[in-house]
């Protein structure tokens, strides 16, 4: 069985932010961040999240295809939560090495291949368990992983300019921009320096990626009765 999943759902995502140099703005007040360099900020930011013991994920981005995230990270223990892709959920669960999935029959006749429909009947609201080291499932699990995200964030490269200090829903926030092309990167302006979220409106991906709930306690467990993938590989 071949599932072509959201593996791109954080690169559309995070390519909001972008990495380089910018202005520094001069502010007062707050934590600090809102009168340092963009790259400083990022570098703060980055530093806060690889730290932080757990956080959540969530939001919408509409590119190619419209992808969606609602998932709570656990660092080096697993993750929690959901995704979408074209409107189609999957449940997620990752423990360790170990991984749990479950998706609707639409889900698998859009995105398992040629064995779409045979897999659809036989999975279809069931958790389906595998490795996360199994490559044909590594887009997958890479979704799941604060390292993978938060590389992102400092792998990609453009200028970016502090544009001070502003609020975000309600919260204030320190307005890293990457221009029209990257959107918005906000980052706490008070307390330390979390991600709070990645914003970009207009043409091509746009949608908005949200981060909260930094190291609250979480408990991961494996779903009860899941089916190993491997018995339905050779289906279809």
């Amino acid at each position: 069985m071949r599932v072509f999943l959201a593996g791109t759902l954080l690169a559309l995502a995070l390519a909001v932010a972008g990495c380089g140099g910018g202005g520094s703005p001069s502010s007062s007040g707050g934590n600090g961040e809102a009168a340092k360099s963009a790259q400083q900020v990022l570098t703060d930011t980055v530093k806060a999240a690889d730290a932080a013991s757990s956080f959540h994920i969530s939001g919408q981005i509409s590119a190619a295809q419209q992808v969606g995230l609602d998932l709570t990270i656990v660092k080096g223990k697993g993750a929690t939560g959901s995704f979408t892709l074209k409107g189609n959920k999957v449940d997620l669960v990752i423990i360790g090495t170990d991984a749990y999935m479950k998706a609707d029959a639409a889900f698998f006749t859009q995105f398992a291949g040629s064995s779409g429909g045979t897999i659809a009947q036989l999975a279809a609201g069931k958790w389906l368990k595998f490795s996360t080291t199994d490559p044909q499932f590594g887009q997958l699990t890479g979704i799941a992983s604060s390292k993978s995200i938060f590389d992102a964030i400092t792998s990609s490269h453009g200028k970016l300019k502090n544009k001070g200090a502003t609020t975000y829903q309600g919260q204030s926030v320190v307005d890293i921009y990457g221009g029209s092309k990257n959107g918005d990167f906000y980052v706490a302006a008070t307390g330390t320096a979390y991600p709070v979220a990645l914003a970009k409106s207009g043409s091509g991906a746009h949608g908005s990626v949200t981060f909260d709930n930094w190291n609250k306690s979480v408990t991961l467990t494996a779903p009860s009765g899941a089916i190993d993938i491997s018995q339905l590989m050779g289906s279809g």
